[in-house]
């Protein structure tokens, strides 16, 4: 038997809101295999009943549809060690890890690129799921469905605080306002446009500026009590950006050197009830034998 590996992710790197993404050395993983009926064996992070509505199931299932085929009965393993609802990718992770399950059962006939748009029409924007699937720094759209990876320099790492607290993305979509001043779009589209410039030039000392954000961080920090001085302590230990992880609450900082000092910066935001990750940056899909 097999297992799929699935990597955690950061969605939006701050400017690049629902388009930037970044795998993390950290990995949901899922195996499957015939049974009578649908069952389901949740192990790691947090709660999820074993029941087969889950995630992993349902994406199963819509990766045998994309194909045309029924989906079989399968009973699936997962052991989860990303924490949910904190802005870590685990609901990308757990839809790619079903698509990618369906898709080796099929044969490999949809292949990373059928798993990458079954799993994004799932999750309704792609800044996760494109570097779950395809590892490193990615751009990602989800109409048309496309993605492109950027530069991945060497040794960078991420430190990413994560208090105990969830904040449920529902939560964090709702504090976002209907429309946004023109000027704060100019504003985060040259920022974003900036990542992956400053990633080729090899350019890391214009992260920080390419990671500031007008979109979305100012309205969802009101449900992340200290995730902005967070952020301003990790830039002011050396860290090259820094940001909310996704919806949040997690705030990640981007190193090259000095991962204590960062480490220490954020311990407080973290909290006793909390933790703090040094995460390489990760690999895509993978599979391994049992």
């Amino acid at each position: 038997m097999e297992r799929v590996h699935v990597p955690a992710t950061l969605a939006n790197l701050g400017s690049g809101f629902d388009a930037l993404g970044v795998a993390l050395g950290l990995y949901l993983e899922a195996e499957a295999e015939p049974a009578e009926q649908d069952r389901f064996h949740y192990a790691g992070e947090g709660y999820v009943p074993d029941r087969p509505d889950n995630l992993v199931h349902q994406a199963l299932r819509a990766a045998f549809a994309r194909a045309g085929r029924q989906a079989p009965a399968v009973e699936i393993r997962v052991f989860n060690p990303i924490p949910l609802a904190r802005g870590m990718g685990s609901s990308a992770a757990a839809r790619v890890a079903g698509a990618a399950l369906a898709d080796r059962m099929l044969g490999d006939a949809l292949g990373l690129e059928g798993v990458f748009e079954v799993a994004t029409a799932l999750e309704g924007h792609p800044d996760n799921v494109a570097p779950a699937v395809f590892g490193g720094f990615q751009l990602a759209l989800a109409d048309p469905p496309l993605h492109l990876e950027l530069p991945h320099p060497e040794g960078l790492r991420f430190v990413v605080a994560v208090p105990g607290r969830p904040v449920p993305t529902k939560e964090a979509r709702a504090a976002l306002p209907a429309q946004v001043p023109h000027t704060d779009a100019r504003f985060n589209l040259a920022r974003a446009a900036l990542w992956p410039a400053a990633l080729a030039a090899g350019r890391f000392e214009l992260l920080a500026e390419a990671a500031r954000d007008r979109l979305h961080q100012p309205y969802r920090l009101g449900l992340m009590p200290g995730a902005a001085e967070a952020i301003e302590a990790a830039l002011a230990a050396g860290a090259l950006a820094a940001f909310v992880g996704g919806a949040g609450p997690t705030v990640a900082a981007l190193v090259g050197d000095g991962v204590e000092d960062v480490a220490r910066a954020l311990a407080d935001y973290a909290g006793t009830e909390g933790r703090l990750l040094a995460l390489n940056i990760g690999e895509g899909v993978t599979w391994k034998a049992t």
